[in-house]
């Protein structure tokens, strides 16, 4: 769901009742750090924080970012660090810190279970996110857009209360020689807990041989998997045998669908993604020997979702009108991955908007890792500016048509930066980026008569028939 879409409000919602409701873990650091910005006027945070065991840690994040009665509303926001394979120490405050505060918050006031979905592709930011979701009590956590091998050992390492560590893959290093990040808890805490709960680990796959592999070779236990199709929303894996439609939307067909029968024999539960949020689907899925589904996009428009409200009302007006439009844009994510866009006026899925805006990476949550030249370590994005880019290796061909997600997808949940444009102008908002699967166009079935949004659970019961209780659905 992007960045903040699933935030601790969606998720709290869902899991109250009984539900497994899913906080997005991408870019938690620059979240927090704007939220703060903004003033905290609901003084959640603070409540949040106030359960972390550093204070020490809290008052350092609270004494850099937060602003009484919030920024200026021309004021931008002021500048994060980004992360790297040796972070600044406010980064790695920002990270442990900022998911702790949104586990703690989902899992405040009930006792369902809350779990917390990371990208595999942004490595740099894993080991801390993980860490601060861990004490705050995560119960599962999701991990998908790569082969998360690595990550089921880090769990067990953490629940003992050590350090961990994680190869960051780097382009132009030798095979055996890969950069190693390491997180210690005692570098960073005053009195880090001597043991914590290991939390489920779900991964989140398109095929069965993926699968396979990382039931067998996992550096621990993988409880189960997630199974999404190229219907759900977010990134999707690359369809087999690469082939493209006219409109440059890449074709997925009959070799893409998952084999079932396969996941089955693993042993392991599974669950389906993709065009889910419906009792008939449910039933499908249920038949078909999975443990339940997950859904995505219905969620993403509900009322506790964390899109910006005009976002989430002009979604379900063209639900209502039959003229939603979801593409699945094959050049946008920086990754390389297939990344599905709900097109919107006045977005970055307008190609008027694209080329009116600047290139710039200034959150760099999706920078590769490089060699350099001297031996140093390196980082470059596809979507940074073009001079930039090739100055470090990066090829033309590589960055034609990228978008840069961190500020697009920040922009849609109301945290866009703003940019100062020339002297005497009004500084200008990022424009907002929406990801969003195949199920949005189905989004009016959730709006009552003459209503112009819907709930959390108004979903739940369409697809759960208003049983409250049956562990079924993972909001993520």
């Amino acid at each position: 769901m992007g960045v903040a879409v699933s935030g601790w409000r969606l998720a709290r919602a869902v899991a109250a009742r009984g539900q497994l409701g899913v906080v997005s873990g991408t870019l938690l650091p620059v979240v927090l750090a704007r939220r703060l910005q903004l003033g905290d006027a609901d003084g959640e945070l603070r409540r949040a924080a106030a359960a972390f065991p550093d204070q020490t840690l809290v008052s350092r994040v609270w004494e850099r970012y937060f602003i009484a009665g919030g920024k200026a509303a021309d004021a931008p926001f002021a500048s994060v660090p980004m992360p790297s394979a040796s972070p600044a120490r406010l980064w790695v405050d920002l990270a442990v810190l900022g998911n702790f505060c949104e586990v703690w918050l989902a899992k405040s006031g009930h006792s369902g279970p809350v779990g917390i979905n990371l990208l595999e592709k942004l490595q740099t930011g894993t080991l801390a996110s993980l860490y601060g979701a861990m004490l705050a009590g995560v119960d599962v956590v999701l991990m998908g857009a790569g082969i998360p091998r690595a990550i089921p050992g880090v769990l067990d390492k953490f629940a003992a209360g050590g350090a961990a560590e994680l190869a960051l893959d780097t382009s132009g290093v030798a095979e055996g020689a890969a950069v190693r990040m390491r997180f210690d808890p005692a570098e960073w805490l005053a009195e880090p807990p001597a043991t914590l709960r290991r939390p489920v680990f779900l991964a989140i796959v398109s095929s069965a041989a993926l699968a396979t592999t990382l039931a067998r070779k996992a550096s621990g236990r993988v409880d189960g998997f997630v199974i999404e199709s190229h219907a759900a929303g977010g990134h999707n894996a690359p369809p087999r045998g690469g082939a493209v439609a006219p409109d440059g939307q890449p074709v997925y067909g009959p070799r893409d669908e998952p084999e079932l029968q396969k996941f089955a024999a693993l042993g392991l539960p599974f669950w389906l993604g993709g065009e889910r949020a419906s009792p008939g689907r449910l039933a499908e899925a249920l038949a078909q020997g999975a443990a339940g589904v997950q859904i995505g996009s219905a969620f993403a428009f509900c009322a506790e979702s964390g899109l910006a409200p005009e976002i989430k009302a002009r979604a379900c007006a063209l639900s209502r009108a039959e003229r939603v439009r979801v593409v699945t844009d094959a050049a946008a994510s920086p990754t390389g991955f297939p990344f599905k866009v709900l097109e919107l006026e006045g977005s970055l899925s307008e190609p008027a908007v694209y080329a009116g805006h600047e290139r710039v990476c200034d959150l760099g949550y999706l920078r590769e890792a490089y060699a350099r030249a001297d031996g140093a370590l390196g980082y470059r994005c596809p979507a940074e500016p073009l001079d930039d880019y090739a100055a470090k290796g990066g090829e033309a061909a590589q960055a034609a048509g990228r978008k840069c997600l961190c500020n697009g997808l920040l922009a849609a949940v109301g945290l866009a930066q703003l940019r100062r444009g020339s002297a005497g102008a009004e500084p200008l908002a990022e424009p907002p980026l929406v990801t969003a699967g195949a199920e949005t166009a189905f989004i009016a079935r959730f709006l009552a008569p003459g209503a112009s949004g819907y709930s959390a659970d108004d979903v739940l019961d369409h697809v759960l028939g208003r049983r409250r209780a049956e562990p079924l659905t993972a909001a993520a």
